[in-house]
């Protein structure tokens, strides 16, 4: 079904104001809005020139072995601290304020989902917010991992170890408790709001197929795989159109303090 704006605005917040079980499942389009590139739109990572591929600068047996190199990227690349929650993570936190949304899972490692508010955040591939020594298991912020750089720029830990950041690299295997937490929700989900994501990406992409309820909304700007299974389909921004149905229903995107307005 992909009908007018105005149209699936109105559906979508009719949905919201009926659900109580809501999950919504985001990707890489969620943070666009914050400045944080995507990895395969014209202008995303994919398509810009590096001396390997971002997947295999980010997949494990670069980091082994070439951790100078994967450290250069990922503090060029996939780092950027100052980005602040956009309108689509205002308006999941004002949903969820508002006792509608249960929970958030997400494809994204920059924390923002929670800083805009949000308490129940099922990180599928981690986060650039923590770190850990690769040999004793100390934590480390975001703010002090390059505190202490050997002299090939790695992060290393007082005891000579290097600082990983938590995240899923390609070729390594998502965190169970958090996959098993994410299953259930949308197991238990009355409806479910997929958005900003291409559905490309497994097994992350397949976790929609939990899903048993008849509210499964797919907001995208471009087509995914997922489309024809979509009880609402709408290819618009996803910001915009979460905000406008949102407020329409009664539950306005959260303040800068995570509070609905």
């Amino acid at each position: 079904m992909d009908s007018s704006t105005s149209q699936v605005v109105q559906l979508l917040s009719d949905w919201i104001r009926e659900c109580g079980k809501i999950v919504f499942f985001g990707g890489a389009g969620v943070s666009t809005e914050s400045g944080i590139p995507d990895f395969r739109s014209a202008d995303g990572l994919y398509h810009q020139k590096y001396d390997q591929p971002p997947e295999v600068i980010l997949s494990h047996t670069y980091f082994k072995q070439n951790p100078a190199g994967f450290f250069r990227f990922y503090r060029d690349k996939m780092i950027y601290p100052d980005a602040r929650p956009g309108a689509s993570h205002l308006a999941l936190s004002g949903l969820e304020a508002a006792g509608k949304l249960t929970a958030v899972i997400t494809q994204n490692i920059d924390g923002l989902h929670q800083a805009a508010g949000s308490r129940r955040v099922y990180e599928l591939h981690g986060s650039v917010l923590r770190n850990y020594c690769t040999r004793c298991g100390k934590s480390f912020t975001l703010a002090n991992l390059f505190e202490n750089t050997d002299s090939e720029g790695i992060p290393r830990c007082s005891c000579g170890g290097i600082i990983k950041p938590d995240v899923v690299l390609y070729e390594e295997s998502l965190d169970q408790n958090t996959l098993t937490g994410a299953v259930r929700a949308i197991q238990q989900a009355d409806m479910l709001i997929v958005g900003g994501t291409s559905l490309a990406v497994y097994p992350a992409a397949g976790l929609i197929q939990y899903y048993r309820g008849h509210r499964l909304v797919l907001i995208n700007k471009t087509p995914t795989p997922q489309d024809d299974a979509a009880d609402l389909l709408i290819h618009q921004p996803l910001g915009r159109i979460l905000t406008e149905a949102c407020q329409k229903a009664g539950t306005p995107s959260a303040g800068k303090d995570g509070c609905a307005e």
